[in-house]
């Protein structure tokens, strides 16, 4: 978008939205011409800076004040930016002036986030969240017993402020007092934000006052500077204990020093990822009865990485509510995970919990679809928790069925060959030492189909007498380990013949598929049965309801209740005789207490069994 487009947009347009999109993209535009990461650093924030001034002078004007602007960091590196830059800058402040003053967190964050070096904001893990996100999640937490109208609330990662104005919004709107001054003094002791980005942590400083410069013109009191403490919220040791701990923590891996190692090790299991420390964080910083409400990404429900950060939010808290984001494009920025919000109250008795869908609609807007009410199984296992309403009871009934995989004699694991470490080991044709190599592509709905057609993909790959632990030469179910839950089906699974291994001295398989193969252990279940078990449509409902991430997981797939041997015999029954797959699907789901059966439209037809 060049300049003179831009400036047609703001004169003709007199939706704000439409303005400050193109206001966004101007300013991203402007960023990414940048090349060196730490000179576009310095320029977002001086642009950011220019942008920030021209709303709160705008917001100023409007009440009649002169109040002078919170001052940028001394020590940040602020760069010049070009005059046209400023400009635009400057038409950008007044159009956010424009919205209702509780998105301009939002909406100068996003752009700030959009300007940023990609290396820097994905070691911050930044990402703004929408005012409807952060007003449903303010109404949860007043559920779990929050009272606004005294409540101590921290933000520990408060970043441009989406979350901190609309708290302060929410206070003043319960507060019984009609004192500016006591109401600007309360909310000064009772409000906090630690953001580790300093100047974030200005943003956040100017944004909230604003919503609060009413208050401050009448009470004739400034915001105190230490609402926003500039600091790494994991490090940061208070005594101070907060009745709520609200916030959009950032996402991502992160590699630890030594004492947060030790710090947070109750919580770690393998790899650490920053929101999952800063939910460690919250029940350390939530008082006995306090409440914790966070925008996270799914994956802790139940991903092995967060077993032990389950087991001690079981362990210390009871979770009240979840509600899953209905779609991602379009409510953050670059974001593909699943996203849901959560609220536990510490030390409350656990009983069901409230699952809900929540559906953006507009920058203010979202609809909250009630799915139903579902209890956890205590422990560091993956939570069951239905998307749809119609698996909230089936999750119920199933939640004390004890069988898993390795109960049938079966284990999963991933495919062993990482074929680029193979390259020159890899042939188009067959010789005299090769194999053929199993990519996912070979496991389709119409069951296993030798097959490397795709980019990069070949059929055959040469072993050598060092690598005999590559070979699979056992019949096992072969299942894709990246679907996503837009597809109809997240588990696809299929048998690979045992007669085809034979065939060939066995086979290597590719390690973008699970393999569900035998322990060894006398088997009373046959791959045949398992596999039709986890082509289920059931089954496939059942893993939706553990993971929300494009990776179908060995350790999930073992962590599906299934119904018992006595039951799964009886199915093998059914397949051995030769019966069509609706026949075998009103098996599967009568094991699981389902009377009704809806088979997706790709497998009416027939399918994998």
């Amino acid at each position: 978008m060049n300049a003179y487009h831009f400036q047609d947009i703001l004169s003709e347009s007199e939706d704000p939205l439409v303005r400050y999109d193109a206001c966004k993209s101007m300013a991203r535009g402007y960023a990414s011409s940048i090349s060196d990461d730490e000179y576009r650093l310095a320029v977002a924030r001086s642009y950011c800076a220019v942008l920030v001034t021209s709303y709160w002078n705008e917001v100023n004007s409007r009440h009649g004040s002169k109040l002078k602007i919170f001052p940028v960091p001394r020590d940040t590196f602020l760069a010049d930016v070009a005059s046209d830059a400023e400009d635009v800058a400057k038409s950008t402040g007044r159009v956010i002036a424009q919205f209702p003053d509780i998105d301009a967190g939002f909406l100068v964050g996003s752009i700030y986030t959009a300007m940023l070096p990609v290396a820097f904001r994905s070691k911050l893990g930044a990402y703004y969240t929408p005012p409807p996100l952060v007003s449903r999640l303010l109404d949860l937490s007043e559920d779990a017993g929050v009272d606004f109208s005294k409540a101590s609330i921290i933000d520990p990662a408060c970043g441009g402020g989406a979350f901190l104005a609309p708290v302060a919004t929410r206070m003043l709107e319960k507060s019984k007092s009609t004192s500016a001054e006591w109401k600007i003094r309360q909310i000064g002791k009772r409000l906090k934000g630690v953001e580790i980005d300093p100047f974030a942590a200005w943003m956040t400083h100017v944004l909230l006052e604003s919503v609060l410069i009413d208050l401050c013109i009448k009470a004739r009191k400034r915001l105190p500077k230490d609402v926003i403490t500039v600091g790494d919220a994991l490090a940061y040791e208070s005594s101070t204990k907060f009745d709520l701990v609200i916030g959009n923590p950032p996402y991502g891996k992160v590699t630890l020093d030594t004492g947060l190692r030790d710090k947070y090790a109750r919580s770690l299991f393998g790899h650490a990822n920053l929101y999952g420390l800063f939910t460690d964080l919250a029940l350390r910083t939530a008082k006995e009865d306090g409440v914790i409400a966070y925008l996270t990404p799914t994956s802790f429900l139940g991903v092995q990485y967060f077993k032990a950060l389950r087991e001690l939010l079981l362990t210390e808290a009871a979770p009240r509510a979840f509600d899953f984001i209905s779609n991602r494009e379009g409510v953050f920025d670059d974001v593909l995970q699943e996203t849901l919000l959560t609220t536990f109250k510490k030390g409350a008795r656990r009983g069901p919990s409230k699952v809900s869908l929540l559906v953006p609609q507009g920058l203010n807007e979202a609809k909250v679809e009630h799915i139903g009410k579902v209890g956890i199984v205590k422990g560091d296992g993956p939570w069951l928790i239905p998307r749809v309403s119609k698996d909230a009871a089936l999750l119920n009934r199933i939640k004390k069925m004890q069988t898993r995989l390795p109960d049938l004699g079966y284990v999963v694991s991933t495919g062993k060959l990482v074929w680029n470490r193979h390259k020159t080991q890899l042939k188009s044709e067959k010789t005299k030492n090769s194999l053929p190599l199993i990519w996912a592509e070979s496991v389709t709905a119409q069951g296993f189909k030798f097959s490397a057609v795709k980019r990069n993909h070949v059929p055959y790959i040469e072993v050598k007498n060092n690598q005999q632990h590559l070979i699979t030469r056992e019949s096992c179910v072969l299942v894709q380990r990246t679907t996503s839950k837009e597809q109809s089906r997240r588990i696809l699974g299929a048998v690979i013949p045992q007669d085809f291994i034979d065939r060939n001295n066995g086979v290597v398989v590719e390690n973008h598929l699970n393999i569900v193969y035998s322990d060894g252990l006398i088997r009373e279940v046959t791959v045949e049965t398992i596999n039709a078990l986890l082509n289920s449509e059931v089954f496939d409902r059942i893993y939706r309801c553990i993971s929300g991430s494009v990776a179908v997981s060995a350790y999930e797939l073992m962590s599906v209740p299934l119904p018992t041997i006595e039951g799964l015999t009886k199915l093998q029954k059914i397949i051995l005789a030769g019966s069509d797959r609706l026949t075998i699907e009103k098996c599967v789901a009568k094991l699981y207490g389902e009377n009704k059966v809806e088979l997706a439209e790709s497998t009416k037809t027939g399918g994998n069994r």
